[in-house]
């Protein structure tokens, strides 16, 4: 018979895997996966189904469930959100998992270290979505299901639409590839993760700032769109970035950029492992075409944004900051070159440092 269990109340990132898998950017899922399908995304980046999926989407608990039990979630911040019908309760191989999925066992690895801690036992089973969490009115304006962005494309006319996911503020490199892609489609869809990311990332909420003012400034108004993409970050690296282009296609995006080290952390994966992954996959099943960049800089002789693809120049000839070089910078209040990033944008990452060394 079925029974209500005691209420489970989610972390960060499980909260960020439901409202994915509520908002209709995880889907096929329904809900956290079980076994099979588990062990198959593990070893062949794929559903039981045969469809690709690349990173596990599990919920590790040690709640005290049966097979049939209904299970009330919350979010981690106590929001009634729905409940699962549990289907399966399973051990994972986090060992497995980590060393097909980060390429690493290496607990020094965000993605890794998550899993870890997480634990090895799962419950599996459907979400019956009541509501969503709940986001900060700088998000919320933005906010789209993966619905709701197809109807937003398909109300302006766009047939092709190019994603772009970040993590980071867009600097000139960022806007220039964009830029190159929407040359190209019909419209942009700049979709910045706003969930759960490492410590030393950039808050999200500064991120939003300075989004909004590329947008109000640097875009037009009519050829792109900007949302949030409320999903966490593995740190998966080429498997993520698997991830990132399933989801934008069920955003309705067809096109999706794909640059230098996606979703990388450290030195855990080859600068451009993250494009050669997709030769691995069949495109036209994937149902999104990825479009590879490399790094791209300002080349003072060229007196523009360039690529190795595109520029013949040596290195002393180009502008280039280390991420090191560049926090310094704003952390002692000083601009860096407009080359490298719009006046406006380090303006805001300027403020924001200052209120970080005064909190």
């Amino acid at each position: 018979m079925t029974q209500t269990a005691t209420a489970l109340q989610l972390t960060d990132r499980q909260t960020a895997d439901f409202e994915m898998i509520g908002n209709g950017g995880f889907a096929p899922l329904t809900g956290p996966q079980g076994f099979d399908d588990w062990k198959s995304v593990v070893e062949n980046m794929t559903l039981t189904s045969g469809e690709y999926w690349p990173i596990p989407i599990t919920l590790a608990t040690d709640l005290d469930v049966s097979e049939g039990d209904v299970v009330e979630v919350s979010s981690d911040e106590g929001k009634p959100l729905g409940r699962l019908s549990v289907t399966e309760i399973f051990e994972r191989d986090l060992e497995a998992e980590a060393e097909n999925v980060y390429r690493t066992t290496d607990k020094e690895h965000p993605g890794v270290a998550a899993i870890f801690e997480e634990g090895a036992r799962c419950i599996a089973g459907t979400y019956e979505v009541d509501a969503l969490p709940d986001h900060e009115d700088a998000f919320r304006s933005r906010y789209f299901t993966a619905e709701e962005s197809r109807k937003a494309f398909a109300d302006r006319g766009w047939k092709r639409v190019v994603a772009f996911q970040t993590r980071n503020p867009i600097h000139r490199a960022h806007e220039y590839l964009t830029k190159c892609a929407l040359e190209i489609t019909d419209g942009l869809f700049i979709h910045p993760l706003i969930g759960k990311t490492k410590e030393g990332d950039i808050p999200a909420d500064v991120r939003m700032r300075c989004y909004e003012v590329l947008m109000a400034d640097y875009y037009p108004n009519d050829r792109v769109i900007l949302g949030v993409f409320p999903s966490k970050m593995h740190y998966a690296g080429p498997r993520e970035a698997v991830l990132h282009a399933i989801a934008r296609r069920n955003y309705g995006c067809t096109h999706f950029i794909v640059g230098r080290d996606h979703a990388g952390v450290g030195d855990y994966y080859g600068t451009y492992d993250a494009q050669l992954i997709f030769d691995e996959l069949d495109i036209e099943k994937l149902g999104i075409q990825p479009l590879f960049f490399e790094h791209s800089f300002w080349c003072n002789r060229c007196e523009g944004m360039a690529s190795g693809k595109t520029c013949p120049h040596g290195q002393e000839d180009h502008v280039f900051l280390s991420g090191t070089k560049v926090r310094e910078m704003l952390g002692s209040g000083e601009l860096p070159p407009e080359e490298f990033s719009r006046p406006e944008v380090a303006r805001i990452l300027i403020d924001s440092y200052k209120e970080e060394g005064n909190g």
